[in-house]
């Protein structure tokens, strides 16, 4: 069945359709009962509006402000050029997106960036959340004013902001769990958690997750102080070292987030048997490490996925629609030895 046009909607309403446009697209200068008579006959007729086509008819482009980490984290560096790489796709949707750059895991130069943000500046707004109250307060600020802010990865300020897109990172944890329970079956054990920031609510709620399963009655299982690393790889091979010369028999390591070269080079020689092993993110790093048999497991977030559907809700939003809770819900990919796609078949974090 044809869809209803503006035109259906002018003709139903006995008006021109320069008036049902106006209507529309809220204009004023129309009389209130022919108002009501468009707004009817839309009712009626089930019309939806092209937003689309309604953007280029008035020439407008959406203007959208991502602020990324930088540093020496191979995920966020990935992350990055999947932005710059939809920017590049999205010209033709009439899509500008800024980038800006900031230190990884540090709140307070996030913070000052949102300060200087007014909520004129861009249509909508993406960050990597960190969970302090000065970023809660300048999301709410943001949004109050009319920017919806929209947390990639890592969620913040859950009351204010418009979405959240990225995995269930206490799903994603309970997996880590599961699987180093599996690799314990019929024996004890001792795992060490590795995590980058508590203010990176992702990582904090992997850890919970994992804690919950491992910590279950009748697992067998002793569970170490978790290294806080900053995602650093020069802090994570200090860290690790010296937890494992402290604890030779720890049997399952599993690391929340990044700086995991140092990891693999710490297991490239440690003797056999080695600790069982889950990291998150399929990198040219994690690749060789799972091919090597020096990781067992590697949870993958599909950052690719995550921005093109983050962008996918920025134009929602800025259009005025509602989008759904679970809109920008991720499933993340469980990697073995044995299932790795093909290189290139899916973005990997360099």
């Amino acid at each position: 069945m044809k869809k209803p046009t503006l035109r259906d909607v002018a003709r139903m309403a006995g008006v021109s359709y320069a008036t049902a446009d106006r209507v529309l697209n809220a204009r004023g200068g129309v009389a209130e009962k022919s108002v009501l008579r468009v707004r009817s006959a839309i009712e009626a007729l089930g019309y939806e509006r092209d937003q689309q086509a309604a953007n280029l008819s008035r020439r407008r482009t959406y203007e959208f402000l991502f602020l990324l980490p930088r540093g020496d984290h191979s995920f966020f560096r990935v992350l990055g050029d999947c932005v710059r790489a939809q920017s590049a796709l999205r010209q033709a949707d009439r899509i500008r997106i800024t980038i800006r750059e900031l230190p990884a895991l540090e709140p307070a130069p996030l913070a000052d960036e949102l300060t200087r943000l007014r909520p004129e500046d861009f249509d909508c707004l993406a960050l990597v959340g960190i969970e302090t109250p000065g970023i809660a307060l300048q999301i709410e600020r943001l949004a109050a004013g009319g920017m919806p802010v929209v947390t990639l990865i890592g969620d913040a300020a859950a009351a204010a902001r418009a979405a959240y897109v990225g995995i269930d990172n206490s799903v994603a944890g309970r997996t880590a769990g599961r699987l180093i329970r599996l690799a314990h079956t019929g024996r004890r054990g001792r795992i060490l958690p590795i995590i980058g920031a508590y203010t990176a609510r992702d990582h904090r709620e992997r850890l919970d997750g994992a804690r919950a399963v491992l910590a279950e009655a009748h697992a067998g299982l002793d569970i170490l102080p978790p290294l806080v690393v900053q995602d650093r790889p020069e802090v994570m091979e200090h860290a690790v070292s010296a937890a494992l010369a402290e604890n030779p028999d720890v049997t399952g390591i599993y690391s929340m987030g990044a700086g995991n070269r140092a990891l693999i080079r710490i297991l490239a020689h440690l003797p056999a048997p080695r600790p069982f092993v889950v990291l998150h993110d399929l990198t040219p790093v994690t690749r060789p490490g799972l091919e090597r048999a020096l990781i067992d497991a590697v949870i993958d977030q599909r950052p690719a996925t995550e921005v093109s559907t983050a962008l996918d809700l920025m134009r929602a939003l800025a259009d005025g629609k509602q989008i759904p809770p679970d809109a920008g819900q991720i499933t993340p990919a469980i990697y073995l030895k044995d299932n790795l796609p093909h290189p290139g078949s899916e973005k990997e974090n360099p």
